[in-house]
């Protein structure tokens, strides 16, 4: 596992931020740099599972670790999602976190995602895109 790491600055409180990262229409919307159509289901709850579907149906789920409002967030990824059903993985301890940090022109979001050699690609080539889609998210919107 490697952990790669990402982040900006947003010119936003940290509760608007988090509202974004983590409310449904806007979830929608920034996580589609990944996959055009991503949602989840479930609710944020620490231990809860949360599923994360494309369109078809397929993705993966996770556990919830940590859920500090306004200020992290970390799940730990089980398995994949394959017409709907679960597909357990040994993935190890791949999670997913994300550190809101307030400043004094808004709020620095850090992700950190620990990946197998196998997706480090993807969110390479993802992630940046996704942050800049929050950034822009937690700006503009009223």
């Amino acid at each position: 596992m490697e952990t790669l790491e990402y982040q900006i600055e947003i010119n936003a409180e940290p509760e608007k931020v988090w509202t974004v990262l983590w409310s449904d229409i806007s979830y929608r919307q920034w996580t589609s740099a990944f996959t055009e159509g991503s949602f989840y289901v479930g609710t944020w709850e620490e231990d809860s599972i949360m599923k994360f579907f494309d369109p078809e149906n397929n993705g993966m789920y996770s556990r919830v670790l940590k859920n500090d409002p306004n200020k992290e967030m970390i799940f730990l990824h089980l398995g994949e999602i394959f017409d709907g059903i679960e597909a357990p993985q040994d993935w190890g301890d791949a999670t997913e976190s994300y550190l809101l940090e307030e400043t004094e022109d808004g709020t620095k979001l850090t992700a950190k995602i620990k990946s197998s050699e196998e997706f480090k690609g993807f969110f390479e080539d993802k992630f940046p895109n996704a942050l800049q889609n929050v950034k822009h998210l937690s700006e503009n919107q009223l």
